[in-house]
């Protein structure tokens, strides 16, 4: 299922938005903001196929459910689109990456028939490349195939549950672990102290009583020849921090060694809301440590001086909840306390229903002088896990591209929805609907589907995350509305010595030219583009007029 690099041109018609290549390493980066990032999320096993002798590793077998099995997507696989400058071409600056470590190995049914780990959450051993996806070499060059082209990796980490009981893989200790009772979510502690759901056990996050490593995983280790290294680099932890060897401790070395050895830039962490605040806040300690060692020894490598990057998975946060999430029963959380930068935004499922001014000013409005001002959000309009998608049959991706990439804050793309990638597929059930294969035949064909064909949706979302990319006042800018009909807004950014402004004209006529009246936030005589066209003009009267007729134009300075 590659697509080449020429195939991907022909297929969107744009040279520009196909570009192949890396940008010149004398071309001056542009500014860079979380709070600004258009974050791509993929799940590695559905992505890409660099390799098929790994594509079922551990003697795992082609008998699951629909689209609960292993496809072969690999971390070769994604490494070939970073090279090939795909991500690039959307104007993407950070990859979110599903768990790559090593899952459990056999089969089990979850209540929707035979699933596998291929989506990441089952880990098996923390401190492992899942051989499904690689190895550890295909995962440092993944990193640094990312940072080569400007992007910085996310990755996802689990700390509250490890993989279901199978025989392969039998429970952890029971003073890792609980295997019951399973949560209720009446309050904090039937949110935390609990298993998400039956034969997932939950790690003992609030112990401090120290444990012995598992038995099993010694014993793995050693097979694999690198029980010593693993216990000196324990040791050594716990030696240096005087933490005890309680559970979490553990999983914190597991998870931040990654970050040490590998370089990449933050962590998605996932079902936050069911493990301590504390514990969180403690992971986070020991990454910022971790990256800026990782910094000191490889500095011809790190993309800035930005701090190690958290964003937290809190199921159901939506914006309007402000900094307070809550739990139940007169309990909530403050997780930006807990030191995470960015929530994502469940909210935005529902609130894309509303329209432009809407949904931008009142995510504006919160985030600058309102509830969240200072913070962030990581929007999102479908995932891995939503089962309410806002647009499942896909009737709707150029609506979805520019309420996503054009509302205040960071923009999550889940995978495929740039090519329309199908959402609602008949033959799977539950959240497998949601993880189909990327449908790169479809956009190397371009497939025409309801009225609109494939390789024009693409196109329209590379246009508007060429966009944010190039404008940090996109995401990170105060919105104001300029004039209501046609729509035209601006947004403009003034921080930390960066600063930057643009100026969006939406539902434009389509069977004329218009002239968008900029209201001043652009001179007279100053030349400016189109983001969208790529035709530039220069500003006379307090207007522009571009001579396209499109319904966007997206206005902003070189």
């Amino acid at each position: 299922m590659k697509l080449t690099t020429i195939a991907l041109s022909l297929a969107l018609g744009l040279s520009a938005v196909a570009t192949a290549a890396p940008a010149p390493a004398a071309a001056k980066p542009k500014p860079f903001l979380w709070e600004n990032a258009t974050v791509y999320f993929l799940l590695t096993d559905r992505f890409n196929n660099a390799f098929t002798g790994n594509d079922l590793a551990y003697d795992r077998q082609k008998d699951a459910a629909p689209l609960r099995g292993y496809m072969g997507g690999d971390l070769a696989g994604v490494i070939n689109k970073i090279n090939d400058g795909y991500f690039d071409s959307l104007g993407v600056n950070a990859i979110w990456i599903t768990p790559p470590v090593e899952q459990i190995h056999a089969g089990t049914d979850e209540g929707t028939g035979k699933s596998y780990a291929f989506h990441g959450y089952w880990a098996s051993d923390f401190t492992a490349i899942d051989a499904n996806l690689g190895t550890e070499n295909d995962f440092r060059n993944l990193v640094d195939a990312a940072h080569a082209h400007g992007i910085r990796v996310l990755l996802d980490v689990v700390m509250n549950h490890t993989g279901p009981v199978t025989e392969e893989d039998p429970v952890w200790p029971s003073d890792w672990v609980r295997t019951a009772p399973q949560c209720t979510y009446k309050n904090a502690k039937t949110t935390i102290e609990c298993t998400l759901v039956k034969n997932l056990p939950d790690f003992l996050t609030e112990s401090d009583t120290p444990v012995e490593l598992p038995e099993r995983l010694a014993a793995k280790w050693q097979r694999e020849g690198r029980f010593e290294e693993e216990i000196k680099s324990l040791n050594e932890f716990f030696a240096r921090t005087g933490y005890p060897r309680a559970p979490r401790y553990y999983l914190i070395k597991w998870h931040t060694d990654w970050i040490r050895k590998y370089g990449v830039d933050g962590f998605r962490a996932d079902t936050v809301k069911h493990v301590e605040a504390k514990v969180w806040k403690e992971l986070q300690k020991e990454a910022a440590l971790a990256f800026e060692d990782w910094k000191k020894a490889n500095p011809e490598k790190k993309l800035g001086d930005d701090k190690f990057y958290t964003t937290a998975e809190v199921y159901n946060y939506k914006i309007s909840d402000g900094l307070y999430h809550d739990l139940g029963a007169g309990q909530s959380v403050n997780y930006y306390q807990a030191n995470f930068n960015s929530m994502i935004n469940f909210g935005l499922v529902k609130d894309a229903e509303q329209d432009y001014q809407t949904l931008f000013s009142s995510y504006s409005t919160a985030l600058h002088g309102g509830r969240l001002n200072g913070y962030s959000v990581l929007n999102y309009l479908d995932s891995h896990d939503d089962g309410a998608p806002f647009d499942p049959a896909r009737k709707k991706p150029f609506e979805s591209a520019t309420k996503l990439l054009l509302a205040p804050g960071a923009a999550q793309i889940y995978y495929g929805d740039e090519t329309a990638r199908k959402l609602d597929v008949a033959e799977a059930t539950g959240d497998a609907k949601l993880r189909s294969f990327m449908n790169w035949n479809e956009l190397a064909q371009n497939t025409e589907r309801d009225g609109y064909k494939v390789a024009e949706v693409r196109a329209h979302w590379a246009k508007l995350g060429l966009f944010r990319k190039a404008h940090v006042a996109v995401g990170a800018g105060v919105h104001q509305q300029l004039q209501a009909k046609p729509y035209v807004f601006k947004r403009t950014y003034d921080k930390d010595g960066v600063r930057d402004k643009v100026v969006v004209a939406l539902d434009l006529p389509t069977n004329k030219s218009t002239s968008i009246n900029l209201h001043g936030v652009f001179a007279n005589g100053q030349r400016v583009k189109d983001y969208y066209s790529g035709k530039s003009a220069v500003v006379a009267g307090g207007s522009v007029n571009f001579g396209t007729r499109n319904a966007l134009v997206l206005v902003g300075q070189e």
